[in-house]
């Protein structure tokens, strides 16, 4: 899908507005998007509510495990815990920004509100299609759950694998903004919509063509 400039989105009257979204509005406006519904949304609450059941349950797990003096599970979930609200928040920006890199992105930066737990990668005037913002947004997802299957197969014996258990499960929660995004471009796969984020307005549009 070839892409229109950002003058012509603007300016060429083939194109209308369909979407404005200031970055501390975040998750006001991805609750809106998921709010909508679509296949996309119904999938993802499925395969979150099951990665959900899933920590509980290996917490739970760990947890027994320490009351009967096996306290390495416990030590790798909680460890977990600690890296998922630190260091994976900071992989989960890289990877954005990478698969921004390979849209042809030329101005990346970082963002975000610590009060609202809201983290972004931007790029300055830089228009997605479809499938380049699917790529962007599923990026860490995908490249997350792979590590961590692969830490789950290879530590499987091992009080380790907890650790890979629980930063797949939290992950899911952290790729919820994505989703609700990306569920934007899809509940009309028929209409070519198109976005881009300006840096100085700290704000993302979402454009729909029209003709």
């Amino acid at each position: 899908m070839s892409k229109p400039s950002i003058q012509e989105l603007l300016d060429s009257g083939d194109y209308e507005l369909i979407g404005q979204m200031h970055h501390e509005e975040i998750k006001e406006f991805v609750m809106q998007q998921i709010s909508e519904g679509g296949k996309l949304v119904y999938l993802f609450m499925i395969y979150q509510f099951l990665m959900i059941l899933l920590g509980i349950f290996f917490f739970t797990r760990s947890i027994v495990k320490a009351f009967n003096g096996f306290f390495e599970p416990l030590y790798f979930s909680l460890t977990a815990l600690v890296f998922c609200f630190t260091i994976l928040i900071v992989i989960h920006e890289l990877l954005h920004a990478l698969a921004l890199k390979l849209t042809g992105a030329k101005k990346i930066s970082f963002g975000g509100y610590l009060k609202k737990f809201i983290f972004y990668a931007e790029a300055d005037l830089h228009v997605l299609n479809r499938k380049q913002f699917a790529f962007v947004a599923l990026t860490p997802l995908v490249a997350i759950k792979f590590i961590s299957l692969a830490g789950i197969i290879f530590f499987f014996n091992y009080p380790t694998v907890y650790f890979f258990i629980f930063v797949m499960c939290a992950h899911s929660l952290f790729c919820a903004g994505d989703i609700g995004l990306l569920s934007l471009f899809y509940r009309n796969k028929e209409a070519e919509i198109f976005t881009f984020d300006v840096k100085a307005e700290k704000a993302g549009y979402y454009y729909q063509k029209i003709r």
